[in-house]
């Protein structure tokens, strides 16, 4: 009985391993390549604000972090660097610098959504047309799915 109950609990263990690698592999496998460095590098040099994503902020660890440039300009929003990979990343613009969960959720409701962060090598986002990057300080990568933080710039 004994066996068989190590059994089912080490095959459980497995599964359960096997499940998280899944979650955490699977937006690594199907990203898209990053947007092209000119693409990246013409927006860096038109932008009328540049920040930095800071691997190191508090909320951020070894499993959800951000490290680059990103160039906000009226019409586009370009990181060049690197993010955690992870599923549903969402890039929202803030009146107020946050770099942890709590701060995120606090001022979610008046933040604005940009748009889907599907690539983990540097991003290119078209801002929506009735967005106006000047109302706002910081660019935040966000993770819907799990509600983490991951990433903020204050750019102006």
């Amino acid at each position: 009985m004994l066996k068989a109950i190590l059994l089912v609990a080490t095959h459980l263990a497995m599964l359960a391993i096997g499940f998280a690698a899944g979650i955490y592999t699977l937006p690594i496998l199907t990203a898209p390549e990053g947007p092209d460095t000119a693409a990246l590098q013409e927006t860096a040099r038109v932008a009328t604000f540049k920040g930095r994503f800071d691997r190191n902020l508090r909320g951020s660890d070894f499993l959800h972090w951000g490290e680059g440039t990103v160039a906000v300009s009226r019409d586009k929003i370009g990181h060049e660097g690197r993010l955690a990979p992870g599923p549903d990343y969402k890039l929202y613009l803030t009146n107020e610098f946050v770099d942890t969960k709590e701060g995120f959720l606090r001022i979610k409701s008046s933040a604005k959504l940009i748009g889907d962060v599907k690539s983990f090598n540097g991003f290119l986002l078209p801002v929506p047309p009735n967005v106006d990057v000047g109302q706002y300080t910081t660019a935040v990568v966000w993770c819907e799915t799990f509600s983490a933080f991951i990433t903020a710039a204050k750019y102006r």
